[in-house]
């Protein structure tokens, strides 16, 4: 036990300093369960710590990967704890947990004065536990960095987010300031290198292969344990996804793929959908809501910029690139499909085609609420620079 105490206080007094994520303001830290999914590396870690720093409770960080996880279980070793006087428990990486769902259950249920803040992968799905978590826990969801909090870590600035509405209507009046104090296209081809992840600031050079690193970790720690997949099915998500990144954006064929991947069509299809909410692929549908994972996506593609240079160093595609911005930003706080015109449908009410600068709004003649979100610098009218799609969260 005091090791774990130790420990604790040790990674509490190493970020303090640091700068907080998007989310960090948008959660409501006085929930008795929170629960934090999100992708490794992303920073929830980070936002547990900087939580724990700043609390007036007394309280404590356990990382449920650790071995005492493995012969003793959670509800005990609170209990142990409580009696010390810790009323805060911040847990990570609960899906590595076996008891979890039980365990969060039974602690919110024996304790009203204590606080759980846990955090788990993406592919956590609260409502599949053992246990009925739902009406219980907050649920927040943490997305990579957006180019706005990349520019605020790289060069320690303070920009605010900027509204959707805002972009679309004033986006002319927000470029020339951004512009004065930052050098943005230089910025922002950086950022679609190496900068949706906050461990760029560790090492750009070292960047690709903890990047690939990430992805390995997830596919066989997180991924096929929790889901219960066999050696076989796994090496079969590795193929389909190396497949796919030979070729997003991807307008599947599905039997074709699953002749190509020697699997079962519906296998296919339960492969794409746990990749993308394992948030490796993002799958465009013509709508978001009451979806099967059997109705197959109108496009597939890779999560984030980042993931197309790591499988694509010296040959990504610059349109496949601009069009995996856009619906990699938007997506996390607004609802993307895919138009019948156009390239993506935001809020199933505006409607973007994404290219460069050769692009003009003859394209979107006609179409109600249409814009054109381009690779330039500056814009007009309905001709908004890409990058600022960026600075939404």
């Amino acid at each position: 036990m005091e090791t774990l105490i130790k420990k604790s206080e040790r990674k509490a007094k190493s970020v303090k300093e640091k700068q907080r994520r998007y989310l960090y303001h948008k959660i409501d830290w006085s929930q008795k369960l929170i629960l934090i999914l999100g992708y490794r590396g992303s920073g929830k870690t980070t936002l547990l710590l900087q939580f724990l720093s700043t609390s007036q409770k007394k309280g404590i960080y356990l990382s449920l990967e650790d071995f005492y996880f493995e012969t003793h279980r959670l509800v005990e070793f609170v209990s142990e704890l409580y009696e010390l006087g810790y009323r805060l428990f911040l847990l990570d990486e609960v899906h590595r947990y076996a008891f979890w769902s039980k365990d969060l259950k039974q602690l919110y249920d024996d304790y009203d004065d204590i606080q759980v803040i846990a955090t788990g992968s993406s592919i956590l799905d609260i409502s599949k536990g053992n246990a009925d978590l739902s009406r219980r826990a907050s649920v927040y969801h943490l997305h990579g960095l957006s180019f706005r909090e990349y520019l605020n870590f790289q060069s320690n600035q303070n920009l605010s987010s900027i509204s959707l509405d805002d972009v679309l209507s004033n986006h002319h009046m927000l470029v020339p300031e951004l512009l004065d104090s930052l050098n943005i296209m230089s910025d922002f081809e950086d950022y679609l290198k190496f900068g949706y992840f906050p461990f760029f600031l560790e090492s750009k050079s070292a960047y690709p292969q903890k990047l690939q690193d990430t992805i390995q970790l997830v596919i066989d720690t997180d991924i096929a344990p929790f889901e219960e997949l066999q050696h076989s099915t796994v090496r079969t998500l590795k193929k389909l996804l190396f497949v796919l990144s030979e070729s997003v954006p991807f307008t599947p064929n599905i039997n074709k793929l699953a002749e190509k991947m020697e699997t079962p069509r519906n296998t296919v299809l339960r492969l794409l959908d746990i990749l993308d909410q394992a948030q490796i692929l993002k799958l465009l549908r013509s709508s978001t809501k009451g979806i099967s994972y059997l109705q197959k996506p109108d496009k597939i593609y890779l999560q984030n910029p980042n993931f197309i240079y790591l499988f694509s160093p010296k040959m990504a595609n610059l349109g496949n690139i601009r069009e995996t911005f856009f619906i990699n930003q938007l997506s996390a706080i607004h609802s993307v499909t895919s138009p019948k015109f156009g390239d993506f449908m935001v809020d199933d009410t505006y409607v973007f085609e994404v290219g460069g600068s050769g692009k003009t709004t003859d394209q979107i003649q006609g179409i109600p609420n249409a814009y054109l979100a381009l690779d330039i610098e500056s814009g007009s009218n309905k001709r908004i620079p890409l990058w600022l799609f960026g600075m939404l969260y």
